[in-house]
């Protein structure tokens, strides 16, 4: 299922702060790192069913408020990291919203169980000329 940034854009927080990183003596002056939350628990923007996905699928990313939280300072300038840290976000919903193929059962053939039954037998006659010969 597509997410669009659209659908919740507005329900996004963001904060820049200074970062280490590339950028020389201006890493010390500029707010160039961003930190991006989105509230899962209180969006509008999914139903329930799809709030209990994400919140299953990012539970190691989501803090006790229900908050996904992405810390991104990989670039120089704000507005480049703003833009992977939402392009992230998309991604991570999106992985998050994919439901998984349900699994067919299905049976092992009859040269699957002969070959099994083959190696066990083959396996237990190793086994059986280990033993201790009685010498008579």
């Amino acid at each position: 299922m597509p997410v669009y940034l659209h659908q919740f854009e507005h329900e996004l927080e963001e904060k820049f702060v200074t970062a280490g990183g590339p950028g020389g003596q201006n890493v010390n002056k500029v707010a160039s790192a961003v930190q991006l939350r989105f509230n899962v628990k209180t969006s509008h923007a999914f139903d329930d069913e799809q709030k209990w996905m994400i919140r299953r699928a990012l539970a190691n990313r989501i803090n006790e408020e229900g908050e996904l939280v992405l810390f991104i300072q990989t670039h120089r300038s704000q507005a480049r990291n703003r833009e992977e840290a939402r392009a992230r976000l998309v991604e991570l919903l999106e992985k998050a919203l994919v439901k998984p193929k349900k699994r067919l059962r299905t049976k092992p053939s009859r040269a699957q169980k002969e070959k099994r039954l083959e190696g066990k037998a083959k396996r237990s006659t190793v086994k059986r000329n280990r033993s201790h010969i009685d010498q008579d």
